[in-house]
């Protein structure tokens, strides 16, 4: 995945009486031009979003680099994500006593730096260790980067504004792996992490002379800095647990075979207790009137609850699917990592070409018609690519992910808008948060769900194959006696036919194994398509939005 006043608008305060919770009687407009703005957050968004995709391929490098297993080196990845996965709920409540743009900068300064520290790392463990400041310096981006660019633009123009970031959000994770192999093939892993420093330097100057506070955003941090440094410690230690904990059962879950595993078990139960004690905390905090690190009462809003689950689903289905389709074409087809990164390109390419047509339709259009229409071509895309089959050629792929990444363009910035319609403006920064943690915990979540049924599945087909591969089983005879006899016409007579016949059996047993995991991949992408055409009708449970209108106290 992936923001001001946090006081719910549903809940009463002192503060809220004195200053209420919505739109102020004038529009505020920033000094710099806003399309300025625009693009300056997206750099930053772009920079973030690759990193969360740009280390897997070189992890076989940073592992021989440093002189750890394979295994050890997953970590790199796993502690970004749960760094980032904490970071990203309690944004809004930290832009609250600090102000939106020194924290988005705080957060890019963090991110930049540890990005050097990480390419400097001289051991595994440092490694993880940045990797950690840079997650949480990362998990701040995303969600003020929104907040900014849903109060710098008016309704009407805020769903080309969110065209721009979305594409920044959606294609950075596709060429992410691309890039990464790219990188590390003709250069070195450290420059995977080096990269971002000069686009860290780039943003830090832009930000500093273009963005700028609203108003409200102002009030708010002087109104804080008066009451003084009032942090809530045991929120943000139970949603550090919680969020933290989740994040490492989806990581590690199947490599840990789930609930066998007494490890995983206990973050589970870990997991479960502190998200649910994390509720009745916050909850209780907006009754008594202070700030919550959760705003949990913006579910109380039907158009930014099916946002949230909308949200959900599409973290789910396009991270999910972005790491089947190369691991598919290389495992099953042979391709190697540059070619894996050809298929799916051409499908950022076309997410890029549609995404400001979008923008100008979400002006125009009925948001949920638009919303409707991506998740079901993004279904039928995904229910064509359940025919695959082992001969498949390149042509053919590319145009069933153009396809899927067709609809994939009309979900995230019709679903962005949509959470903001009828929301006032305070709430921007909490919106933004929950709405990236939505699609970064489906991210998760896809991710987690691919690799468990991949391998799940595959046994369930190899056992289903090898029922039917018994030895008066007259395809097997007649396969070992083709293989027997090529034996022993090349072998110049050294293997008797019985000799070819027992040798067959390896052959035929690798093509089982393939097909069994040939089917596992038709599951995955099955379940992708359902899970996407389910939420067709979920879309309409949603108030209509059409020109910007709704969009709160904007």
């Amino acid at each position: 995945m992936n923001a001001a006043s946090q006081t719910s608008p549903l809940s009463v305060t002192s503060s809220s009486l004195r200053t209420p919770s919505h739109a102020p009687t004038t529009v505020w407009k920033p000094r710099a031009n806003r399309w300025a703005v625009a693009l300056t957050v997206t750099l930053a968004t772009f920079m973030e979003v690759l990193d969360t995709s740009i280390a897997n391929v070189a992890l076989p490098h940073i592992a021989g680099g440093l002189g750890a297993s394979a295994d050890e080196a997953t970590w790199v990845l796993t502690s970004y994500l749960v760094a980032n996965a904490v970071i990203l709920p309690m944004s809004a409540y930290l832009t609250t006593f600090m102000g939106r743009k020194r924290f988005y900068m705080i957060c890019v300064l963090l991110f930049g730096l540890s990005s050097a520290l990480c390419g400097l790392a001289p051991s595994l463990p440092l490694l993880i260790f940045f990797r950690i400041l840079q997650g949480a310096g990362g998990g701040g981006l995303a969600p003020s980067e929104q907040a900014i660019l849903a109060d710098t633009f008016e309704p009407k123009d805020r769903g080309k504004a969110f065209a721009i970031y979305g594409i920044a959000v959606v294609c950075a994770p596709a060429i992410g792996p691309t890039l990464g192999g790219y990188i590390t093939d003709n250069f070195d892993w450290r420059w995977i992490f080096y990269i971002n420093v000069p686009v860290a330097i780039i943003s830090l100057y832009l930000t500093n002379r273009i963005v700028e506070d609203p108003p409200h955003i102002v009030q708010q941090v002087k109104e804080m800095q008066k009451k003084g440094l009032n942090l809530d410690f045991l929120g943000f230690a139970l949603l550090a647990i919680g969020f933290g904990s989740l994040e490492f059962v989806l990581d590690k879950g199947q490599e840990e075979d789930w609930f066998g595993s007494r490890l995983i078990t206990t973050f589970i139960v870990l997991c479960v207790s502190s998200l649910t004690a994390l509720i009745f905390w916050e909850v209780r905090q907006i009754r008594a009137g202070h700030k919550p690190i959760l705003d949990l009462t913006l579910f109380k809003k039907r158009n930014f609850a099916v946002s949230f689950l909308l949200m959900f689903v599409l973290g789910f289905c396009l991270f999910g699917s972005t790491v089947l389709i190369p691991q598919f074409v290389q495992s099953m087809l042979g391709y190697t990592a540059e070619q894996a990164g050809m298929v799916i390109s051409p499908g950022g390419l076309g997410i890029m070409l549609l995404m400001p047509l979008v923008g100008f339709l979400i002006a125009k259009v009925d948001a949920r018609i638009l919303v409707g229409y991506g998740f079901l071509s993004s279904s039928v895309a995904l229910f064509c690519m359940h025919n695959l089959y082992l001969d498949v050629n390149y042509g053919y792929i590319v145009l069933l992910r153009v396809f899927q990444a067709s609809g994939l363009a009309f979900l995230f910035v019709p679903i962005s808008t949509i959470s903001y319609a009828g929301m006032p403006q305070d709430k921007s920064n909490d919106i933004s948060g929950l709405t990236n943690l939505a699609r970064n915990i489906g991210g998760s979540v896809g991710t987690a769900f691919l690799v468990t049924v991949l391998a799940r599945r595959a046994q369930y087909h190899q056992h289903r194959l090898v029922d039917h591969l018994t030895p008066n089983s007259a395809s097997l005879q007649n396969e070992a006696a083709i293989m027997a006899r090529y034996l022993h016409d090349k072998g110049g007579m050294a293997y008797s036919l019985t000799q070819g016949r027992a040798m067959a059996q390896g052959p035929v047993m690798r093509q089982l194994i393939l097909h069994a995991t040939m089917l596992s991949y038709l599951d995955v992408v099955l379940c992708f398509a359902v899970a996407m055409g389910l939420m067709v009708p979920f879309v309409f449970l949603m108030g209509k939005v059409k020109g910007g209108r709704g969009g709160g106290g904007h």
